[in-house]
């Protein structure tokens, strides 16, 4: 099992000087309009996913500064999760104002930093000590496998192998990562369910809503058609009956009628 381990020195120098730490590095959001995309859509599942817990922190690209006083000891993973830190809105994260270090970091891979996400960054985040670590290469074609996870063991990222499915299982954030239909994709093995943007959610509600509301429609024409079989039903047995109590009517008729000729026979 391949192992990366720890070999970073983090310096120190404390300082109060608030406004060395700014809140963007002028670099963009993502490599492509495909990485924006899958970025955006995995911030809002796990925002949706983990909304009702509000000791949790989900972010993106936002600049996390793990040194006080040393404004370029900074990085800014494309997601983050911290557990126990609040969902305060937040210009930039700082370790030593939190507390910790983020619990799960993710970075989408391109061509120009799959090398740094598999070496320095890895480093990084293993000697920060990150305990989740995953990667993730829209395009398929720079990491070793197109999803990544790694957990820290001893100070040392240690491979997540896949599960039979393909999933790659978070231990921290208790969700299986997937490639489904060339995409990101997240489970929920909790709940047995995939997880969905709000918009999602919304546009699944009202399709079954929909679903729902065919189905009535359907199960009324069936009872309307139903309804009206039985009243055609009861109108043949109707006419049914009356021609019965005809056919009776005249048979009786034609009984008496022998009977009065027989009588009146000497």
């Amino acid at each position: 099992m391949d192992t990366y381990k720890n070999g970073i020195n983090i310096p120190y120098a404390p300082t109060d000087a608030a406004d060395l730490y700014p809140e963007t590095d002028g670099k963009p959001m993502a490599a492509s309009d495909l990485h924006l995309e899958i970025l955006i859509w995995l911030l809002q599942t796990l925002k949706a996913h983990f909304a009702h817990r509000h000791e949790v922190y989900v972010s993106g690209d936002i600049l996390t500064y793990y040194t006080q006083g040393n404004p370029r000891a900074v990085v800014a993973p494309d997601v983050l999760v911290a557990f126990g830190i609040g969902q305060k809105k937040r210009q930039t994260y700082k370790v030593w104002e939190e507390g910790k270090v983020p619990d799960f970091v993710m970075e989408f891979s391109s061509k120009t930093t799959y090398q740094n996400d598999l070496t320095d960054k890895m480093a990084l985040y293993a000697a920060l000590g990150i305990p989740n670590y995953f990667l993730y290469d829209a395009e398929a074609l720079y990491l070793p496998s197109p999803l990544m996870g790694f957990q820290l063991v001893k100070g040392i990222y240690v491979p997540v192998p896949p599960s039979d499915d393909g999933g790659i299982h978070s231990d921290v954030l208790g969700l299986d990562f997937h490639i489904r239909e060339r995409r990101l994709a997240v489970y929920d093995p909790l709940n047995e369910q995939w997880l969905q943007t709000p918009a999602e959610q919304h546009a699944a509600r009202a399709e079954d809503a929909e679903t729902r509301a065919e189905d009535a429609e359907t199960r009324a024409e069936d009872a309307e058609t139903r309804a009206e079989d039985a009243e055609t039903r009861a109108a043949q047995e109707t006419i049914a009956r009356q021609k019965a109590e005809e056919e009776l009517e005249r048979l009786q008729e034609q009984l008496a009628h022998l009977q009065a000729r027989t009588y009146s026979e000497p």
